[in-house]
C-alpha cells in the first residue's frame, strides 16, 4: 500500500512594512528616492539676512524657502540675522507672533520653523554680519548659501568670493513688493549625475551593435513564418526588428536603414510580417515593432552633457583629489573609446511578449549592463590605485553613474563669476553690456523688473539705466519698473515672498541632492503679471 503525502506548506515571508520614516517622507521619496533623502539629511543651509545695521527686511522670501528645506527634513539650518523683531516683522513674516516683538529675530524665526519637523535641528546668529562673516573657517560647516537682499554690497562681496573659493553653491533672493528674482552662483564645476531626463530617451536598446546574447536570442526564433499562431503573436518587438534587421542588410550590402526614407521602407518590411487573420488576440508586437523603428533604429545615443564632460580638462587631468564624479567619468570615457558606446543601461521598455519571453530578454539586458558596469569599475580600481587613494568609491555610486552615463551635465562657472547683482554694484562693464543686448530680445519685458531691483543696490554708485536701451518702449518699462521698486521702499508682500521663496527651496533641493538640473542663471518673477522667465545675465 503507497501512501499519499500532502505536500509541505511554505509559509510565505512577512511582507515588510514601510518604516514611519518612509511612510513620512513617501512622496519625496518617490522623487528623490533614498539616496536623494540621505543628501538632504546631511546638509546643512545658511540663510543670512540683512542685520539691524543695515535697515534690513523680514526676509519672509528666505524664511518660505527655509520652511520648503525643513518639511521634506534638510539636515540643519542656520538663520544668521542682528535684528530684534519689529511690529512690521509681525504683518508680513508668518513664522513670528506677537510674542516675538522686541526678540531675536533669528531666534524666534528658527524656534517656529522647528516646530515644523523635529527631525531638522536649528541654529541661529544673532551677532551683526561684519563681525563674523566670511571669517575663515565660518562657512565650513555649510553647503549652501541662502542670502536675502538687502545685504551690504561689502558682506555680498566677501560671501560670494568665499563661496567660489570653497565650491559652495549659492542663491541670492530678492523681494520687493509684487517683484522678485533670485540668482544662483554656482562652483566652477558643478557635476549632476541623475538629471531625471524623460524615460524615453534613457532607452538604449542597441538595436545596431547587438553583442553574442542577444545574438543569440534572434537565432533561437528560427523561421518565424512556421511559428504557432500564439508564438507568433508574442514575439519581442526588440526580437522581432533584430529578426528583420537581419533580411535587411543581407539585400543592402549589410547596411541598417539610415535615411527617413530607408528607415521607412524598413518600416513596411516588418509589417509585411504580421498575419492578418491571427486568431490568438491580434499582433500587436508587429505594431510595436513598427511605432519603434524611427527612433529605435540609430546609433546608441550619446547625450551632449556626456560629449561636453568627457571633453573637459577635469576629465583627463585626474590627481588625488579629483572627486569621485571625476574619476568615474575618466573610466567612462575609456569605455567609450574602447568600445564606441556608452555602458548599457540595461532598462527595458513594456511591450507584448509571454512573461517567459520578457524576463529572458529582460535577463539578456541586464546581463550586458552588468558586465559593462563590471568593466568600468575596474577601471576605476586601476585609477584609484595610480593616484593612491585611500578610499574606493562605492559600487553603488559608480553603477548609478553607469546607468544615467549618457545624460549627465556639468553646469559651469569657468570664469567664477559673482552675482549679477554684485557685478551691476561694481558698474562692471561686461554685465551691463550684456543687460543692454537682452533688453533687445526680452519681448515679455521680464528684464526691467531685474534691472529695477537692482538700479540703487549700491547707492554711492546707482546703475545708469537710461544708457541700456534707446528703445521707447523698453524705456517705458524701466521707468515704470523703478518706480514700483521705489514706491515699496523695499517691502515685501508675503504671498510674492512665499511663491519665489517655494521656488528657491525646489532649486535648493536641486542643488543638494545633486539631482535634475537647477536654474542656470537668473530667474525672475513679475506677481502682478504672473509671469517668470531665466536670463543668463
Amino acid at each position: 500500500m503507497t501512501t499519499e503525502i500532502a505536500p509541505r506548506e511554505v509559509t510565505p515571508p512577512p511582507l515588510q512594512a514601510p518604516t514611519a520614516k518612509e511612510k513620512k517622507y513617501d512622496r519625496q521619496l518617490r522623487l528623490w528616492a533614498a539616496s536623494g533623502q540621505r543628501a538632504l539629511e546631511e546638509s546643512h543651509v545658511l540663510l543670512v539676512v540683512g542685520d539691524a545695521n543695515h535697515g534690513s527686511n523680514s526676509s519672509v522670501a528666505g524664511v518660505e524657502a527655509l520652511k520648503n528645506l525643513i518639511l521634506p527634513s534638510v539636515g540643519s539650518f542656520t538663520i544668521a540675522d542682528s535684528a530684534q523683531v519689529t511690529e512690521l516683522d509681525l504683518g508680513i513674516n508668518f513664522f513670528l507672533e506677537t510674542d516675538s516683538l522686541h526678540k531675536s529675530r533669528a531666534e524666534e524665526t528658527k524656534r517656529l520653523l522647528s516646530e515644523l519637523n523635529p527631525d531638522v535641528t536649528g541654529h541661529a546668529i544673532t551677532a551683526p554680519l561684519a563681525e563674523w562673516l566670511p571669517v575663515e573657517g565660518t562657512l565650513t560647516p555649510y553647503n549652501l548659501i541662502l542670502v536675502c537682499a538687502p545685504v551690504p554690497t561689502e558682506i555680498l562681496q566677501r560671501i560670494s568670493f568665499y563661496a567660489l573659493q570653497n565650491s559652495i553653491p549659492t542663491i541670492y533672493v530678492q523681494s520687493v513688493g509684487f517683484y522678485a528674482s533670485f540668482s544662483i552662483q554656482l562652483p566652477a564645476e558643478f557635476p549632476i549625475v541623475d538629471t531625471h531626463p524623460d524615460p524615453e530617451s534613457t532607452q538604449d536598446l542597441r538595436l545596431l551593435a547587438p553583442w553574442p546574447e542577444l545574438e543569440a536570442a534572434v537565432d533561437s526564433l528560427g523561421d518565424i513564418s512556421s511559428l504557432p499562431d500564439h508564438d507568433h503573436g508574442h514575439i519581442p518587438y526588440i526580437l522581432l526588428l533584430l529578426y528583420y534587421l537581419r533580411q535587411w542588410k543581407a539585400s543592402h550590402d549589410g547596411s541598417p536603414p539610415s535615411s527617413f526614407k530607408e528607415k521607412t521602407e524598413f518600416r513596411d518590411l516588418v509589417r509585411s510580417g504580421a498575419r492578418t487573420d491571427n486568431p490568438e488576440g491580434g499582433e500587436e508586437n508587429f505594431d510595436e515593432a513598427c511605432a519603434a523603428v524611427l527612433k529605435s533604429i540609430g546609433p546608441p545615443p550619446v547625450g551632449s552633457g556626456c560629449k561636453e564632460m568627457i571633453a573637459m580638462p577635469s576629465c583627463a587631468n585626474l590627481t588625488a583629489g579629483s572627486a569621485n564624479f571625476w574619476i568615474i567619468a575618466n573610466a567612462i570615457k575609456t569605455f567609450y573609446d574602447t568600445h564606441g558606446v556608452l555602458p548599457l543601461p540595461g532598462s527595458l521598455p513594456d511591450m507584448k511578449a509571454t512573461s517567459a519571453e520578457y524576463i529572458k530578454l529582460q535577463g539578456i539586458y541586464k546581463a550586458k549592463a552588468r558586465s559593462d558596469v563590471a568593466e568600468v569599475t575596474a577601471t576605476v580600481r586601476q585609477i584609484e590605485t595610480s593616484l593612491s587613494r585611500e578610499a574606493p568609491i562605492a559600487d553603488s555610486e559608480i553603477e548609478a553613474f553607469c546607468r544615467n552615463a549618457s545624460h549627465v551635465r556639468v553646469l559651469t562657472n569657468p570664469s567664477h563669476e559673482a552675482f549679477p547683482s554684485l557685478r551691476l554694484a561694481g558698474g562692471d562693464a561686461k554685465t551691463i553690456s550684456r543687460l543692454a543686448s537682452l533688453l533687445e530680445n526680452d519681448w515679455e519685458a521680464m528684464l526691467p523688473v531685474f534691472i529695477a531691483l537692482n538700479a540703487k543696490v549700491n547707492p554711492s554708485q546707482p546703475l545708469d539705466v537710461t544708457s541700456l536701451s534707446s528703445d521707447p518702449e523698453t524705456q517705458e518699462n524701466l521707468t515704470k519698473a523703478i518706480a514700483e521698486v521705489e514706491r515699496l521702499s523695499g517691502g515685501e508682500l508675503h504671498n510674492i515672498s512665499s511663491v519665489i521663496g517655494g521656488v528657491v527651496a525646489q532649486e535648493s533641493i536641486k542643488l543638494l541632492t545633486r539631482q535634475y538640473v537647477p536654474v542656470d542663471g537668473t530667474c525672475v518673477f513679475d506677481g502682478i503679471r504672473s509671469k517668470s522667465d531665466v536670463f543668463k545675465i
